[in-house]
């Protein structure tokens, strides 16, 4: 799916009362911005892998929970936050 077509779908269900927040990686973050979507959390990781390496468990949580917090804490529309940290390689 195209990452244009997510922010569309965020605002669709964001337009039905569902919040949504769009988690997306660096390269991404021009197009982000300009869809103005309602949340989205920035990461730095690789394309495919958004929230993190395989096996990297620890690393897929803590996204998973900075999404989450955004969803909570995000006080406007259009707001990005970015997660800090590099990419690295998954736990075997």
């Amino acid at each position: 799916m195209c990452h244009v077509s997510v922010g569309h779908i965020a605002r669709l269900l964001e337009a039905s009362g569902i919040a949504t927040v769009i988690i997306g990686i660096r390269a991404f973050r021009p197009s982000l911005e300009a869809m103005t979507s309602p949340r989205a959390l920035i990461t730095p990781h690789l394309m495919g892998r958004t929230l993190g390496a395989p096996g990297d468990r620890d690393r897929q949580r803590a996204v998973v929970a900075a999404a989450l917090d955004l969803l909570e804490t995000a006080s406007q529309p259009g707001t990005l936050a970015e997660l800090p940290g590099v990419y690295r390689v998954g736990k075997k």
